[in-house]
């Protein structure tokens, strides 16, 4: 999915209000008078063992687990015996730290000491549980999760955690009796819906997996996990997902938050057609009245080649919202399609003038640039973009391409191709890290084409984005028959980018080197119906 449709459907369903802690949040000035009070004391007694628990738990807050591991273990070693309360916080503590930082056979050591200390806490069993579970020491889990339910018998996560060991067992009768008792403690709660899906995937039965978070969603419309992993569940199951948003919009066909949901996934696996009809639908239906909306009608228009209805649609959409930096972003791509780059230049500001360090705008202005000749210009933007983000390889390649075509520089832009090969990318596996592109602009022909081979072989590909990549590749390394290969077989997946394959032509990543050869034409004519173009 990409950033932009991530970020409308945060702004309608309220994802946003998922909250990210860090060292940032400590250094907020509630929180720093806190720790000095903390400091003030155990300079005055280092053994405070009740300050120092304090102090471990603001510091655990802020996921400082080094600071907060430092003072739980003093904890441990100054607090008495006697003292059951703090121990037991202590060892609670330290294991959580434990599971954060992934060691859960430490945890789990802790935890044992707790239970000595509480055995009938629910807390400390409900951790254990799940730490045993972790360590897939599932007969451990098992006796403590029924241990939960004895300890509170209305307890939804007994019932979830012991479904989740049915189902390692095998034993998916006892798993959907335990999960049926789970709803039926509260049939209200979107949790609980959120739970079962869980282990309905583990299970195996995405459809029910799909209907529960369906069922979240209508219980809360602003539940963040449920819209969360409803939407990534279109990227690993996608026809399960859209099956069961068409069923919940066959029974509720005025809900518009399940056409939009539908809309947003099929949009961001490349079906655009189906996402604009959709969107129409909520429009004409008067469901929502959303900036957002034309915006996302706007850019599947653009994919499909349909500039004009696209321009009209993102101009709607800045007539409803003329601070959102990502319209103006889509309005210059748009106007560069349609060879007005003067025009697009100026939405590129724009965008900025909304966000001076937006990279998109930074790379919108640069690429109308290019279409004016302005290269050394266009290369300086870029180069700015590079500044703001040193982790991401698309923004070297880019420049290394307007350096070497347009200035002819083609010692800085090797060396800008050599820094993307050597990117120690956390996506390697993911054609978006572009590391193969940049191995084939250093001449490393081979180590290029087995990284993309490589993708192609281990990672699905359950839209056609890859093997487009793959097209990209091979066209661009001269492999003419593997290149049409891929773009069969993303083209029968259903990806739908028409922009990509006919006009897109910025930078290495294009199947432009296809365009002129008849059995490429002749293959988009045949899925002329994925474009609407028959």
């Amino acid at each position: 999915m990409t950033l932009r449709l991530i970020s409308i459907a945060a702004a309608l369903f309220c994802a946003s209000l998922i909250t990210v802690k860090g060292q940032s949040g400590i250094q907020n000035p509630m929180t720093q008078a806190v720790l000095a009070v903390y400091e003030d004391e155990l300079r005055s007694n280092p053994r405070n063992y009740n300050i120092l628990i304090a102090r471990a738990n603001e510091y655990f807050r802020y996921s400082d687990y080094i600071r907060a591991l430092s003072d739980v273990e003093k904890v441990i070693e100054f607090a008495p015996a006697s003292d059951k309360d703090v121990r037991l916080r202590a060892y609670i503590l330290r294991a959580s730290i434990y599971n954060q930082t992934q060691r859960p056979e430490k945890a789990i050591e802790d935890l044992n000491e707790a239970v000595k200390i509480s055995p009938d806490s629910y807390a400390v069993v409900y951790q254990r549980a799940n730490t045993y579970y972790l360590l897939e020491k599932y007969a451990e889990a098992k006796i403590d999760f029924a241990k939960l339910e004895r300890l509170n018998p209305r307890a939804i996560e007994a019932y979830i955690g012991q479904a989740r060991i049915a189902v390692k067992e095998n034993n998916l009768g006892v798993a959907n009796e335990k999960l049926a008792a789970a709803v039926n403690l509260d049939p209200n709660n979107a949790e609980t819906y959120v739970r079962r899906a869980s282990v309905r995937q583990l299970m195996g039965d995405h459809n029910g997996a799909v209907e529960d978070l369906i069922l979240a969603i209508s219980a809360d419309n602003k539940h963040p996990r449920a819209m969360t992993e409803l939407l990534e569940y279109g990227n690993t199951n996608y026809p399960a997902t859209m099956a069961g948003l068409s069923n919940a919009i066959i029974q509720a066909p005025q809900v518009g938050m399940f056409r939009y949901i539908r809309a947003v996934i099929a949009q961001a696996h490349y079906h655009y057609l189906a996402a604009i009809n959709d969107y129409q639908t909520i429009l004409d239906e008067k469901l929502y009245d959303y900036h957002g909306i034309y915006a996302s009608i706007a850019e599947c228009n653009f994919y499909l080649g349909n500039y004009k209805e696209a321009l009209d649609n993102i101009d709607r959409a800045l007539s409803m919202a003329r601070d959102n930096a990502s319209h103006y972003v889509l309005r210059s791509q748009i106007l560069r399609a349609l060879n007005r780059y003067d025009e697009a230049i100026q939405a590129g500001a724009l965008a900025l003038a909304v966000n001076r360090e937006y990279n998109d705008g930074l790379i919108e202005m640069a690429m109308g640039y290019l279409g004016t000749g302005n290269y050394e210009e266009a290369s300086n933007l870029i180069g700015e973009a590079i500044l703001n983000d040193a982790e991401e390889a698309k923004y070297p390649l880019l420049r290394a391409w307007v350096l070497e075509k347009y200035l002819h520089r083609d010692n800085a832009a090797a060396q800008l191709y050599q820094k993307v090969a050597e990117m120690d990318h956390y996506y390697i596996d993911n054609p978006r890290s572009l590391k193969g592109f940049a191995l084939l602009f250093t001449g490393q022909k081979e180590a290029a084409i087995r990284w993309m081979t490589n993708i192609l072989d281990t990672v699905t590909d359950y839209d056609g984005l890859i093997n487009y990549y793959g097209a990209c590749l091979f066209a661009q390394a001269g492999d003419t028959d593997k290149a049409m290969e891929c773009a069969e077989k993303a083209l029968s997946l259903g990806y739908a980018n028409y922009h990509n394959w006919t006009e897109a032509s910025d930078g290495v990543v294009n199947v432009g080197t296809l365009r002129d050869d008849l059995r490429f034409l002749n293959m988009l004519h045949r899925h002329d119906s994925i474009f609407g173009k028959e």
